[in-house]
């Protein structure tokens, strides 16, 4: 790097003085200190100011100024208005450096302006944050995002709740057209059960062919259940598939799923860390799980080739094959006697019923006379069969498994807590989400442990928790409480917790999920239970703490702060994202000890008090040392770094070093930084350290408010909330929401860029966003419909809520606007022994106005809100307009 060896000189002015202070320089040397505006005195490298207003101008050497990394930064000492800004910004006097929380400007040091002047060029009218311009436009909506946001395609899994035989169906990629179809043991294609290692993926081909045009439209059954509904359409003709997931030997019910062992199915996921001799120890197991089990998995496709023209056309029809084609013979493998795809050991991979008789050929131009259809069954068990039962399965019935798979499903809705909202894609994502996440979740049935999978990858303490809590949310308890057995099976003897790729930061999220199951249940059998967990992971944690609690880690601000990695990056620092979870998992213990150790928990409080005040004060510290950046509206703030160990702004390359990763160059503040803090409590989210957090992570990090890359790991939504920040939330919920996922089949990538799909980590953060927006608690309070759009109480619409669990128990709420729109009317009732002392509803009006009148309680017109006191355990709201 190149420094520039003149001189140059910067001027700070402050709206309110007295005050004094320190400067210092990294990358430069200062050179000169003195007063430019009121009275003081400066010496070295202080300064006081002794006037209502003032001000000093720096003369700085040996600068960085140019483009490049490892810039010259200036630190101004005062307190708690500390603040850094890099020295090349500031050279520029019509868009100065105005920080309005600390009353102070930064400008060239030859700007002849006073204080008010400049900030006057600094806010000029024509400049607008993002956060004031989701003021003033219209609520954000599912129709805009969608309509603006890039469109995503995502196969579909298929499966049976609890197995993992999973089935991966999509379109042909490159082509466009159907299908393919991957058997899967969860992450892993199917390729075992052949001989010579060949290709577990089966196509096949509907259609003409490659063309310039495809249409294809897909969504699932009803909306919500995992059946896939397709049609590919080519002229007059009319491809329409339907793909489930069913049993071999009959229609598929609850009773009779078995479910996978969670500990073979773990060497199946991607990132899992099972050693070369836990895999070996466990090897009977997997091949239990693998081979030559008593009953397949099946995937069920029909293809029903319809004629909507006026004339006969061709339907091309070729039967599913294997490409490339392997060890097997390709070309001689269809049999036409049967219509089976065999191996070359004479197994069945796969059957073919044209009209329901076997297909005679391998490929196929059937005329189809107009308003006439042919349907074309592909019938796919998980691993190749005999022929026999291949032949038992091709004579049951397509319809008797397509009701079964369906009751199957709405079985399971039926035993969860119901949410209704009138936005039709919101209310198919709530439902559709919980069965995603619980075609994800493996293991055995009835009361294994199981493992609640992020859809590609194993379960992770982080990742895992919020699938675990919107289980808890939907009255799922025991599904919540199996899954964390899983984490607890494999904790380590030392309490640690780690099941993916290396990451640290497992043991106090799954504290903290922990302590949320049993917010919900108050189940202190269960708590007794797990407690030699709790205290062995708690043991782990403090004396993780112990050893970073010396002079050295409190003079680089990282006093009892945690290390490690929390991602993919090597990145082992005193992380903000490590500590919040681990100090949040810490945190529900304290609550969890209450319960059954009040000595216990008494002491652990002390501890994670300290911890609260270490976290909170190396975040001032950081956020003093973190160079200032521009916010839109002219006011800058300071860029926290996603850890504590440098001066390391990675997105501002303030180090040296190649910071891209994940497809962004922010990826670090915003998905692992400073933003957890807030969520898992250690700020609070009206502090001024919140508000320059999420100043900072609108601009430059975020696009419509929705984050880069990955973006339900950044927590500014919740904040958001808790502020009563509706808009904000509504432009974060809906931008990443449909930018994300597949539009049709409500699948979610990890990424933007894709990376891994049917992400269910992505989608259980996105259940929680909405849990959060219907209802929320917030310490003695409930909150409900906190962050719903307004459109949701349009004339005629309704919200419900059915059994929803909360920290208060059970509620039922629902709310709804007359057709004319002049009323709206809500019920509450929460049936508990833990009811709120307070009751909050905002009932927000579609169209802005003002009640006439409110009966039921307190209205609070700023908020849209009305406050019911002491809640009893049952309310009726009125609002009349």
């Amino acid at each position: 790097m190149s420094h520039d060896k003149e001189s140059v000189s910067v001027k700070i002015l402050w709206k309110q003085a007295p005050m004094s202070g320190e400067i210092k320089v990294s990358n430069g040397a200062l050179s000169e200190i003195a007063i430019c505006a009121g009275d003081g005195k400066c010496e070295t490298n202080r300064f006081s100011l002794s006037s209502e207003k003032g001000g000093i101008i720096l003369s700085v050497n040996d600068v960085m100024i140019a483009h490049g990394s490892c810039p010259t930064i200036v630190h101004v000492g005062c307190g708690e208005p500390s603040f850094s800004f890099i020295l090349r910004d500031a050279l520029f006097p019509d868009n100065p450096i105005y920080i309005p929380e600390y009353g102070v400007v930064v400008s060239s040091g030859d700007d002849q302006r006073e204080y008010d002047e400049i900030v006057a060029t600094a806010t000029s009218a024509e400049k607008e944050s993002d956060f004031q311009r989701f003021e003033r436009e219209p609520e954000e909506s599912w129709g805009a995002a969608a309509e603006r946001n890039r469109k995503q395609y995502c196969p579909t899994w298929l499966g049976v709740a609890r197995d993992m035989r999973i089935f991966r169906v999509a379109q042909q990629e490159n082509y466009g057209y159907w299908g393919e179809i991957v058997p899967a043991y969860h992450s892993k294609p199917n390729d075992i059960n052949y001989e010579n290692g060949a290709v577990g993926s089966i196509k096949f081909e509907i259609g003409q062919g490659d063309s310039c045009k495809v249409d294809v439209s897909r969504r699932l059954e009803d909306g919500h259940l995992p059946i896939l509904r397709s049609i590919q359409k080519e002229g007059t003709m009319e491809y329409r598939l339907t793909l489930f997931a069913t049993l071999e030997n009959s229609p598929i019910s609850s009773d009779r799923v078995r479910g996978s062992d969670f500990e073979a199915a773990y060497a199946f996921m991607g990132g899992n860390m099972l050693s070369e001799d836990e895999r070996d120890s466990i090897s009977e197991l997997i091949d239990a799980e693998t081979k030559g089990r008593e009953e397949e998995v099946v995937c069920r496709c029909r293809v029903e080739v319809v004629n909507t023209g006026k004339t006969p056309c061709y339907a091309w029809i070729k039967t599913p094959h294997f490409f490339p084609g392997g060890a097997f013979g390709y070309e001689d493998a269809f049999d036409s006697e049967s219509g089976f795809l065999k191996l070359k050991n004479g197994d069945a991979r796969v059957a073919t019923l044209v009209d329901e008789k076997p297909a005679a050929d391998e490929e196929m131009a059937i005329l189809t006379q107009p308003a006439k259809s042919v349907t074309v069954d592909f019938i796919i068990p998980h691993s190749p069969v005999s022929p026999e039962r291949m032949t038992k399965m091709s004579q049951q019935s397509f319809s008797e498994h397509l009701t079964a798979a369906k009751s199957y499903w709405e079985e399971k809705l039926d035993r969860a807590a119901k949410i209704a909202v009138p936005e039709n894609h919101i209310d198919e994502l709530i439902r559709a989400g919980l069965l995603h996440c619980d075609i994800a979740t493996i293991g055995k049935e009835p009361d294994d442990a199981l493992a609640a999978t992020i859809g590609w990858y194993s379960p992770i303490g982080t990742e895992s928790a919020p699938i675990i809590q919107f289980y808890d949310s939907m009255g799922w308890h025991n599904e919540a409480e199996r899954s964390i057995e899983f984490f607890l099976k494999r904790q380590k003897k030392n309490g640690f917790i780690q099941n993916f790729a290396g990451y640290e930061s497992e043991t106090g999220p799954l504290l903290w999920t922990m302590g949320e199951h049993f917010r919900y249940t108050r189940d202190t059998d269960w708590l007794k239970r797990v407690t030699p967990n709790i205290d062995n992971a708690v043991e782990y944690l403090l004396a993780w703490r112990e050893r970073n609690k010396t002079e050295k880690h409190r003079t680089e601000g990282c006093y009892g702060l945690v290390d490690g990695k929390v991602a993919d990056p090597e990145d082992y620092y005193h992380q903000f994202f490590l500590n919040a979870g681990t100090y949040a998992g810490l945190k529900r213990c304290v609550e969890m000890y209450e319960a059954v150790d009040p000595a216990k928990a008494a002491k652990l409080a002390d501890e994670v008090a300290d911890y609260r005040r270490d976290l909170r004060d190396a975040f001032k510290k950081t956020m003093a040392e973190a160079p200032v950046v521009p916010t839109g509206d002219g006011s800058w703030a300071p860029f926290a770094p996603p850890w504590t160990d440098k001066l390391d702004s990675t997105a501002l390359y303030i180090r040296k070093g190649n910071w891209f990763t994940h497809g962004a160059f922010t990826a670090r503040e915003s998905l692992v930084g400073a933003l957890w803090l807030i969520f898992h409590e250690v700020f609070d989210a009206d502090e001024l350290e919140s508000s320059f957090m999420l100043k900072t992570n609108q601009s430059p990090v975020t696009v419509e408010n929705a984050c880069l890359s990955q973006p339900y790991y950044c927590r500014h939504d919740f904040a958001h909330i808790k502020r009563g920040e509706v808009k904000p939330f509504l432009k974060t919920y809906y931008n990443q929401l449909t930018g994300l996922i597949d539009q049709e089949t409500y699948t979610f990538w990890e990424h933007y860029h894709h990376a891994s799909q049917h992400k269910t980590h992505e989608e259980g953060w996105f259940l929680m966003q909405t849990r959060w927006m219907l209802y929320l608690e917030d310490g003695d309070e409930l909150k409900l419909f906190p962050a719903i759009p307004r459109k949701w109480l349009s004339p005629g619409d309704k919200i419900e809520l059915d059994d929803v669990a909360s920290y208060f128990g059970k509620i039922k709420a629902t709310a709804k606007c007359s057709d004319d729109g002049n009323e709206i009317c809500c019920e509450v009732v929460i049936d508990s022994e833990r009811k709120p002392r307070q009751l909050i509803i905002r009932l927000p009006s579609f169209d802005k106005r003002v009640p006439k009148e409110v009966s039921g309680g307190e209205y609070d017109s700023e908020n849209e809100t009305i406050v019911i006191e002491n809640f009893t355990g049952k309310t009726s709201i009125k609002m009349l307009f």
